[in-house]
């Protein structure tokens, strides 16, 4: 299949293919299969984490898909209870994913009670300065959690990867994302696993012969958002990057923004609580 995935260029200049592929909760004795089928269908985006417990899984399929470094876009996270000692557990992801650089590197939640994720991207800048991460950014913050950022520290986040869908459009972050020129980033995109399938989203899928998943994907394309859906199918895979021979009209755009939930439709952990 032909690789047709548009970039984004982030705050710093980077490009990021808009469309990626998670690994997030995929078993780490399966993730090398996975990875693999990922690449095969297309994908050169890879999501991952060391809370994941599969970067390992993520490197071995990396180092046998042939595939030129320079052609994937690879993303890992610091973990909470990380963000003290954000350089070693750097150090210990590039090892696990057997690379030399990250091309995004994030602050995987603000843990706002332990106070460090200020220190902690500092760090990150540090690691940022040094080339072995091409961006950095943050997941999970909510508007204060960036303020605080944006007051005390000197770099921008490139990216916050946050709990986003339809029934959860995060649209004040968003615009405040906007503003201050930090690219959105949705996890959990089709609602992990929680699909909405309304009449109004199956009409919209319908209409352009295509399936619902496919449907939100492509909103999520068109509003701007960086997107990463996970499978553990090959076929689903295939169906989930299979995005680029539709467009959604101006009015079925505005339907699906009408079907947002507020923070009723978040299924996800609380920032707050992390």
């Amino acid at each position: 299949m032909t690789n047709n995935v548009p970039p984004l260029t982030l705050n710093n200049g980077i490009d990021i293919p808009q469309l990626g592929f998670g690994v997030f909760k995929v078993d780490p004795d399966k993730t090398g299969r996975i990875v693999r089928n990922a690449l095969e269908v297309g994908y050169r985006h890879l999501d991952t984490a060391a809370i994941y417990r599969n970067e390992e899984g993520v490197g071995h399929a990396i180092a046998k898909s042939g595939i030129a470094r320079e052609e994937l876009f690879i993303t890992t996270k610091l973990w909470n209870a990380d963000q003290a000692n954000a350089e070693e557990a750097f150090q210990k992801s590039l090892g696990r994913l057997g690379v030399d650089y990250v091309d995004l590197y994030l602050i995987h939640w603000p843990s706002p009670a332990k106070g460090t994720y200020v220190t902690a991207w500092e760090s990150l800048q540090k690691i940022y300065e040094s080339g072995r991460a091409k961006a950095i950014g943050v997941s999970n913050f909510m508007i204060p959690h960036l303020e605080e950022l944006l007051a005390h520290t000197e770099i921008v986040p490139a990216v916050n990867q946050v709990e986003l869908h339809v029934d959860f459009q995060q649209a004040e972050l968003r615009a405040f994302h906007a503003e201050h020129g930090i690219a959105t980033e949705a996890w959990g995109p089709l609602g992990q696993g929680r699909i909405n399938s309304s009449p109004e989203l199956e009409a919209i899928a319908a209409e352009h012969g295509k399936t619902v998943p496919q449907t939100i994907l492509r909103w999520h394309l068109q509003i701007g958002n960086i997107v990463i859906p996970k499978s553990n199918d090959r076929d689903r895979m295939a169906q989930n990057f299979d995005l680029f021979d539709f467009e959604l009209s101006a009015p079925e755009l505005q339907t699906i923004a009408g079907l947002d939930r507020g923070e009723d439709g978040r299924n996800g952990g609380h920032p707050l609580d992390s």
